[in-house]
């Protein structure tokens, strides 16, 4: 009689760590490239078993707000994409303001697509946005691509690349939007206000590292937040504060709800332990828009996290090559941090340090951006029928060295370089492959894959 082959392809084991609960000595059991089977003690036979005992085993990270290709172009999936690996995480949303054109039509979707399945180490599901002026008719057709959501700006960095789009604009592409049912996230910075006081800051020869903080008020921020949300309350579109450095963001998503409409907001990792001294201390390389405030500021961010009123926790991502970020003059720097190396362990660091759950994390950075961008139920759980992404940590004392970062030389700087972690990221798994050991990165490009929207 001939033996049966093993059930399942690989087993893993480990603490699971889902949104609600950590079951210890569990395991998770995969076929096929999904979780078949979720348990504890003895596990079932399988090909390959990966033993993490005494380790965490999350979720696969979903870090719904990065941006591959703002300083280099699509040749930058790649790069990013390898460094999510390392760092657990194992879907990326990926933001459309790229070099040379953003993501504004069906047909730079499906060539940014192309590229994606060709060159990614991890999964992707993009952003789409639109033309300054007269891009709304492409709506639709991104929805039908497969976008995840859409992206626009009331801050204009470039007129082509990132745009401010007016009002009138905005409420023509939020209703069509709201036909889609996707998300339209937002950049939330008051245009006049940050152009007025760079202005006096400039003619004043204050161009010092605080400055961007003093020119880009919490005022800069509520303001464009109220317009976002009286627009999506107008059009019935479902509105998302990209990133809220400020806990009054999460209270006025909350007031809009209130009043019947989708309203939200995501808090990106910097906002939940920078301050203003930090930019101080690492000058551009601490430069981030909106920007780092207040000590007593991050303790109500993390108020609003605790209490339910953020929507999930990404890390805004933005390799720019380091002689971007070493100007003296503030301002001149651009404007974006590296995160997706650091991801895992600052969070898991974060919580130890406050005594707050683990639960949080495979809530916050898997389970709910995955939500939001319609990728459950493939994505974000450990949940049987899901995609097998995991994301292993081993709890201990280490330090993160930017050194480690795998992604081009000139983009291997980090805000949070010295800093000390409670963990780091042993093992990823992506579709049941182990695509990180701890040391390497083990798959090829185009191992990931691009990710449609799943639902509505």
């Amino acid at each position: 009689m001939t033996d049966l082959p093993p059930p399942f392809d690989r087993v893993v084991l480990g603490d699971l760590v889902t949104s609600e609960t950590i079951l210890r000595d569990g395991f998770v059991a995969v076929r096929d490239g999904r979780i078949a089977a979720i348990g504890a003690g003895p596990p079932p036979p399988a090909v390959t078993v990966s033993d993490h005992r005494g380790m965490l085993v999350f979720p696969g990270l979903v870090d719904g707000h990065m941006h591959t290709s703002s300083a280099m172009g699509w040749g930058g999936i790649e790069h990013a994409t390898r460094s999510a690996a390392a760092g657990g995480v194992t879907t990326v949303v990926d933001m459309p303001y790229d070099i040379p054109k953003p993501v504004t039509d069906a047909g730079l979707f499906a060539a940014k697509v192309e590229v994606v399945e060709r060159t990614a180490h991890v999964d992707v599901a993009l952003y789409g946005t639109i033309l300054k002026t007269g891009g709304t008719q492409h709506i639709k057709a991104l929805a039908e691509a497969g976008a995840a959501s859409f992206k626009l700006s009331t801050y204009e960095y470039d007129a082509t690349r990132f745009p401010r789009i007016d009002h009138l604009e905005m409420e023509r592409a939020f209703a069509l939007i709201a036909e889609t049912g996707l998300m339209v996230a937002l950049h939330n910075e008051d245009q006049e206000i940050v152009v007025g006081l760079t202005a006096a800051a400039q003619a004043s020869g204050r161009t010092d590292p605080i400055m961007h903080c003093r020119t880009r008020p919490p005022l800069c921020e509520n303001l464009a937040n109220v317009t976002i949300f009286e627009i999506g309350l107008a059009t019935g579109a479902h509105v998302h504060i990209a990133h809220s450095s400020l806990a009054r963001g999460f209270d006025l998503a909350e007031t809009y709800r209130g009043f019947g409409m989708r309203a939200s907001g995501e808090a990106c990792i910097q906002y939940l332990c920078m301050t203003e001294d930090d930019i101080v201390r690492l000058k551009g390389k601490g430069k981030c828009n909106p920007p780092f405030r207040t000590a007593e500021e991050v303790e109500r961010m993390w108020d609003r996290l605790v209490s339910g009123k953020v929507a999930y926790v990404s890390t805004d991502h933005a390799p720019w090559p380091i002689e971007r970020k070493l100007d003296e003059d503030i301002f001149k720097c651009g404007a974006g941090l590296t995160g997706l190396q650091s991801f895992a362990p600052l969070m898991v660091s974060l919580l130890a340090e406050r005594g707050l759950p683990l639960t949080l994390m495979a809530r916050y950075c898997a389970e709910e951006p995955a939500r939001y961008h319609g990728l459950l139920p493939k994505k974000g759980r450990i949940a049987v029928g899901a995609d097998a992404d995991l994301c292993v940590m081993e709890r201990g004392d280490f330090t993160f060295d930017e050194a480690t970062i795998l992604d081009r030389p000139e983009c291997r700087w980090s805000p949070y370089h010295g800093r000390a972690m409670k963990a780091r990221v042993a093992a990823t798994y992506l579709r049941g492959r182990q695509i990180w050991d701890g040391a390497s990165v083990l798959n090829r490009p185009g191992d990931g894959a691009f990710v449609k929207r799943q639902t509505v």
